[in-house]
């Protein structure tokens, strides 16, 4: 159980950091009656609240009920109205006594976890509209790689928490905001985490050979995906020989065909991703690691196999059988058998 807790503790301080919500590690394991506890989740309804995931703003404000006596008394109150409301699937939580089921070890952080997991798809919701420009015709040129290009754009922006409408800014000078944005960020993030993996200055001797060296790649990656392909389309293929999937035929080329549809041998990495990459890309972590294996391990890795039937297959192991020789006629020498037999022959013609 303790392994279990701490996973779950890593996983919550993971959310919170991608969510922007730094330095509330410690406060994620303490509970409803840690003042800084009720705060994250007062902080996390505030913006729930304000991108429109909650109807009811005022019950996620009340959430932050400060340090009083009853104060904790009064936020679990207005918790269990919150959960309520955004259809929490945790029954304990939204369904039972809160305060009661917040007791119990690991509530909180399955608490957090929802809470984190709902803000994550709010700003998802909030970001569609800008995601999705006007669509454009089917017949225009270059449609879809401008489409392509607002869309890094106002993620460009979102990242960097710029405003995102800002119609007609001139391209140059979204690259300066950009440049001043990230030059003001670079300093705040911890040292050599940013070293990129291609430290060699380019010139252009340097660019055509890293171009031919993309394309040989891609060539490489095309042709091994296209044999993957081949070799998934005949074992699909070969699921349709039995009688049984021949009447669920249809319902299992409705399964399969949208995720064959999506799978093309052309490969989508390019020289940008490489120009991108950091140094930290090349570090590369053994899959029995300590790390790795707390993604990696459950309870399947323990079960033991029993004991199987043999079925040989080892041809180092089988002896190879000696040619017996055995005279033609039965208690006589072979050879002088046969050199009756053919005199006889001789003396017949």
């Amino acid at each position: 159980m303790a392994g279990v807790e701490a996973r779950e503790r890593a996983a919550v301080a993971k959310d919170l950091q991608a969510l922007g919500y730094n330095g509330f590690a410690e406060a994620a394991s303490r509970g409803t009656a840690c003042p800084d506890f009720r705060a994250l989740c007062a902080r996390l309804a505030a913006e729930l609240a304000a991108l429109g995931a909650l109807e009811e703003s005022e019950g996620a404000k009340a959430l932050n009920t400060g340090e009083g006596p009853g104060a904790e008394e009064e936020f679990l109150r207005h918790l269990a109205g919150l959960l309520r409301e955004l259809h929490c699937p945790d029954r304990a939580l939204s369904e039972g006594y809160c305060v009661a089921a917040l007791r119990e070890p690991g509530a909180c952080l399955r608490l957090l976890r929802f809470l984190c997991s709902e803000l994550q798809a709010a700003r998802l919701l909030h970001l569609r509209p800008l995601l999705d420009p006007s669509p454009a015709l089917p017949g225009e040129e270059g449609a879809e790689e401008g489409t392509g290009m607002v869309q890094e754009l106002v993620l460009i922006l979102q990242v960097l928490g710029l405003p995102v409408s800002t119609p007609g800014i001139l391209a140059s000078r979204l690259l300066q905001d950009f440049h001043a944005k990230i030059s003001e960020l670079l300093p705040s993030l911890p040292a050599e985490s940013m070293q990129p993996l291609l430290s060699y200055p380019l010139d252009s001797p340097r660019w055509e050979a890293l171009e031919s060296l993309s394309q040989s790649l891609r060539d490489q990656y095309c042709c091994r995906r296209c044999l993957l392909l081949t070799r998934l389309d005949l074992t699909i293929s070969a699921f349709h020989w039995s009688e049984r999937a021949q009447a669920q035929g249809e319902a299992m080329k409705a399964v399969l065909i949208p995720v064959r549809e999506a799978l093309t041998p052309e490969s989508a990495v390019s020289i940008a991703h490489v120009l991108a990459a950091r140094a930290d890309l090349s570090r590369l972590v053994p899959a029995t690691s300590v790390a790795a294996r707390q993604g990696t391990c459950c309870a399947v890795n323990k079960v033991l196999m029993g004991s199987v039937p043999d079925r040989g297959g080892r041809p180092n192991e089988l002896e190879v059988p000696m040619p017996s020789w055995q005279s033609r006629r039965e208690g006589g020498d072979g050879r002088k058998a046969g050199r009756q037999c053919w005199g006889r022959k001789k003396k017949k013609k």
